[in-house]
């Protein structure tokens, strides 16, 4: 098949390119209106997290003969999946690519930002060996809540275990696998109890700012909060309020609501325009990450790995079915 590969940087070309089974032309650019041309005299889209893939942008894909959408990643809230379906563009996903990867993300932000290594380490370099300011506190015995209790919130949830912490998780979904390490609670009740609360659930419009202004006066007065899942799970504007208040002690984020137009990108010698990103980094107990908890060899090749078979799947018409959402 011919492949048009959107929101393409280096990487995405070296593990992909690694198989000559299908033809890729890369493209910078994200998809969207003003660039589903770019999508002309082929058969097949590949798109990432911040490519919009909307009903109007889905209608000029049809238009251009293109059939099939396969996403390098596993979330899709950016993909009008209904209008795809309508349309007749199928769309095909990589649920699962490394748990670890983004479990081990969220555990390093933990780590860095309790031990204040990243501090540390500036301060070394400037032969300050002093010790103020950079006061942690043992893991073991902390309660830590998991919200979402899939594969990569169970992995999280076993390393956090092997911390000797206690686990508390929330899930509409509950798995058997998590309630051998720990117990499911209401948010209610998981709210006050925990001393770091860790994001590992998909977003929809019923998980869209699940930290909010309620959720988090319920919480215990300096809880550590991350967000390794989306952005849209957490209303920056509230939390912002709570960081200057000291509720939350601190706050680690790969995900940003409005990261379309910043992450992945460098703008090292660009004026920061978001005032809220801006006004976010500003905090000293605030560690943020440009979307790279999936980054690892082994995450990308995996992902290249899964795009391959759902292109090929597609071509003999052979369906996967857990891949598959229209």
């Amino acid at each position: 098949m011919r492949v048009a590969v959107f929101s393409s940087k280096s990487y995405d070309e070296e593990f992909l390119s690694a198989s000559s089974t299908h033809q890729f032309a890369f493209f910078k650019n994200h998809l969207c209106e003003q660039s589903a041309v770019l999508a002309s005299g082929f058969n097949a889209v590949c798109c990432f997290v911040n490519d919009d893939v909307n009903a109007d942008v889905i209608a000029l894909l049809k238009e251009a003969g293109i059939r099939l959408i396969v996403l390098r990643c596993a979330g899709f809230n950016n993909v009008d999946v209904a209008a795809a379906k309508q349309a007749g563009i199928a769309v095909y996903r990589v649920p699962a690519y490394s748990p670890h990867a983004v479990a081990e993300h969220a555990i390093a932000l933990i780590l860095t930002l309790n031990r204040k290594t990243h501090r540390a380490y500036a301060r070394v370099r400037e032969n300050d060996y002093s010790l103020h300011g950079l006061m942690g506190f043992d893991l073991y015995g902390k309660t830590v809540g998991v919200i979402g209790t899939g594969v990569i919130g169970l992995e999280f949830a076993r390393i956090m275990k092997g911390f000797g912490c206690q686990l508390l998780g929330y899930d509409p979904v509950r798995n058997s696998s998590f309630e051998q390490i720990g117990g499911y609670v209401a948010l209610d009740e998981l709210w006050p109890r925990c001393d770091i609360i860790s994001l590992h659930c998909p977003l929809s419009p019923a998980t869209h700012y699940l930290i909010n202004t309620q959720s988090l006066a319920a919480m215990k007065h300096g809880v550590m909060l991350i967000n390794t899942g989306r952005g849209g799970l957490l209303d920056t504007r509230a939390v912002i309020q709570e960081l200057k208040t000291g509720k939350i002690g601190s706050l680690g984020l790969d995900v940003y609501e409005e990261e379309a137009d910043l992450f992945f990108e460098d703008y090292s010698d660009k004026i920061m325009t978001d005032d809220v990103f801006a006004r976010l980094t500003t905090f000293p107990n605030v560690l943020v990450t440009g979307h790279q908890g999936f980054f690892t060899k082994e995450a990308m090749s995996e992902i290249a790995r899964v795009t391959m078979l759902n292109l090929t799947s597609f071509e003999s018409d052979t369906v996967i079915e857990e891949n598959r959402l229209a």
